[in-house]
């Protein structure tokens, strides 16, 4: 029944992190294409120029829970080893698995919370 609520609180949620972040020239935000209403399950920033594992350290100590969901890549990965592919092969997959995080997202994310994310996030990368 509340599908439809949830799914724009996500899309608000969403909106609201790009508007934060997408001009800091650290940031790669998720681009929201035309004539879509994508529901945002999680959502991924690209971190370049800066340690992003450093970034989920800070933010964890400021008790904000960003994730890294695939830190290696399925070429890597022991249940898809095949000897035809070793480190190297996919260099845009190693490099993305480097830099990539995922905020926070669910449908009852507060202005606040958002607030304190972004202005955490900017906090370390202007350091």
């Amino acid at each position: 029944r509340k599908l439809d609520e949830y799914n724009a609180a996500r899309q608000h949620a969403a909106s609201v992190y790009s508007a934060g972040l997408q001009d800091h020239p650290n940031v790669t935000v998720p681009k929201h294409a035309e004539k879509t209403n994508h529901v945002f399950h999680q959502y991924t920033l690209k971190i370049t120029g800066k340690d992003r594992n450093a970034l989920q350290t800070f933010l964890s100590e400021k008790d904000i829970p960003a994730m890294i969901y695939y830190p290696v890549s399925l070429h890597q990965q022991k249940a898809y080893i095949d000897e035809r592919y070793g480190d190297g092969d996919f260099p845009h997959t190693e490099l993305i698995q480097q830099q990539v995080i995922s905020l926070p997202m669910h449908s009852e994310l507060s202005a606040e919370q958002q607030d304190y994310i972004i202005e955490s996030i900017l906090d370390f990368l202007n350091k």
